[in-house]
């Protein structure tokens, strides 16, 4: 009960720092973090090695995928890619449709690609049509974050579900099978939400430069506009598909030449070099630090050190002993479907990584599968699936994903926990009740 109070306590000390002193959400987050490891009997070893775990963890696996996100679309603006991306996908598309074509671009791209590479690649794209269409670019930007979170916890082979159906034991065809399903009935009360909510916040988004600026000669086909997106999405796809484990491309020089083009920094990287192409007279001092790649780091700079403190409160969290907290308190119930889901939403909302709440979940619920109804082969599956759902909420302040999401929009933090927060919440019960419901019929 004291670690629980500790924690809320951390919590409402960042966001009050962030929300009513104005201070510098990095800042507020790194001397949280610090504050809770100190008034939680943490030893100075640990909390050092909570710190350089946390921040090098996050950062070593989207911090260049945030700079490169950011170089990406700050030539696609510049040279205006992304408008033209954006008027060619509203003449396929419809301007009344842009909200739900987000979020279905999102919830395709997070099934290979992870949710946070998903939301920056595409977050040009939402700007883009925002502006394009008119629509608020609060809305663009929460409906593409939810669809990128519904199949990032519930259909493999993303890292969760895929550790999840390993421990669990689970047949991943089934699971890729039902995952969809639920997340994709999830989706309908999710996107109703940012319709009813976030079209209600006056969010503009900030462009690199005005569109009217450049002169439609000036501006790249749609095909070059298209390929630095488009490019580095296949090479993750298609690296995915060679690591099933039936080896469709077999294991010889394709195999390990498309796992190291198909990593998610290699791909962006070169998705950045098709970018440097846009321009209609390429100069090299755009690549200067005083050209575009200069305001790009500048962009980038305060995003990744946020994510990199959001990384270090949640390692803290995580080695203050939160996972045995949580499953102590918990494991002794016999809840069925719903002790999985409880003990992952638990998880999440302490320490904010999906992944981990997943992982830790699977092996505290692994030896009670049988006394809880769940061992066979049909449960097993909806044990991985209700273990994701619990793991989408609650997205906020410790969570990276939630610290990407407002600080590349614009979204202040009381924004983003009246959308995304709440967004991933209404997501993860709708995705509950209907694991509950199938396992009625099926179970």
């Amino acid at each position: 009960m004291l670690t629980l109070l500790i924690i809320l306590f951390a919590l409402a000390l960042i966001l009050i720092a962030i929300v009513k002193f104005d201070i510098h959400p990095f800042l507020a987050l790194f001397c949280g973090a610090i504050l809770y490891g100190l008034l939680a009997g943490m030893p100075g070893e640990l909390i050092l090695q909570s710190i350089s775990e946390g921040f090098g963890g996050v950062l070593g696996s989207i911090g260049l995928l945030i700079l490169l996100g950011v170089m990406m679309g700050t030539f696609l603006e510049k040279t205006g890619g992304a408008i033209v991306i954006a008027e060619k996908i509203l003449s396929w598309i419809g301007e009344k449709s842009v909200t739900l074509a987000m979020m279905i671009s999102g919830y395709i791209l997070s099934i290979p690609v992870f949710g946070d590479s998903t939301f920056i690649m595409m977050n040009p794209i939402s700007k883009s049509l925002s502006l394009k269409s008119k629509v608020p670019y609060a809305a663009t930007t929460i409906a593409l974050a939810l669809g990128a979170t519904a199949s990032h916890s519930l259909v493999p082979p993303t890292p969760g579900p895929i550790a999840t159906a390993g421990i669990y034991e689970a047949d991943l065809g089934m699971i890729i099978f039902y995952g969809l399903i639920v997340s994709l009935i999830a989706l309908i009360p999710s996107y109703i939400f940012v319709k009813k909510v976030a079209y209600k916040i006056p969010l503009v988004p900030k462009m690199a430069v005005k569109t009217e600026e450049i002169e439609k000669k000036n501006r790249p086909s749609a095909f070059a506009s298209f390929l630095p997106i488009i490019v580095p999405l296949i090479l993750i796809i298609v690296a995915s598909i060679a690591k099933y484990p039936t080896k469709p491309f077999g294991e010889g020089t394709f195999y390990t030449f498309i796992q190291f083009a198909g990593s998610p920094v290699i791909a962006l990287l070169l998705g950045s070099f098709l970018a440097f192409t846009l321009p209609k007279k390429f100069d090299a001092k755009l690549l200067s630090s005083s050209g575009w790649i200069g305001e790009a780091i500048l962009i980038a700079a305060p995003v990744i050190l946020i994510t990199g403190a959001g990384g270090v409160f949640g390692k803290m969290l995580q080695n203050s002993g939160i996972g045995d907290l949580v499953s102590n308190s918990m494991s002794g119930a016999s809840w069925g479907i719903f002790l999985p889901f409880l003990i992952a939403f638990a998880l999440k909302t302490a320490q904010g990584s999906s992944t981990v709440a997943m992982i830790t979940t699977a092996s505290i619920i692994a030896p009670l599968l049988g006394s809880l109804g769940l061992d066979s082969e049909t449960m097993r599956v909806f044990a991985v699936l209700a273990t994701g759902a619990g793991a989408m909420a609650i997205s906020h302040a410790n969570d990276s994903f939630f610290w990407a999401v407002t600080q590349l929009s614009g979204l202040s933090i009381k924004q983003g926990n009246q959308t995304h927060s709440l967004g991933t919440l209404i997501m993860s019960v709708t995705a509950i009740s209907v694991i509950y419901l199938i396992t009625l019929v099926v179970g």
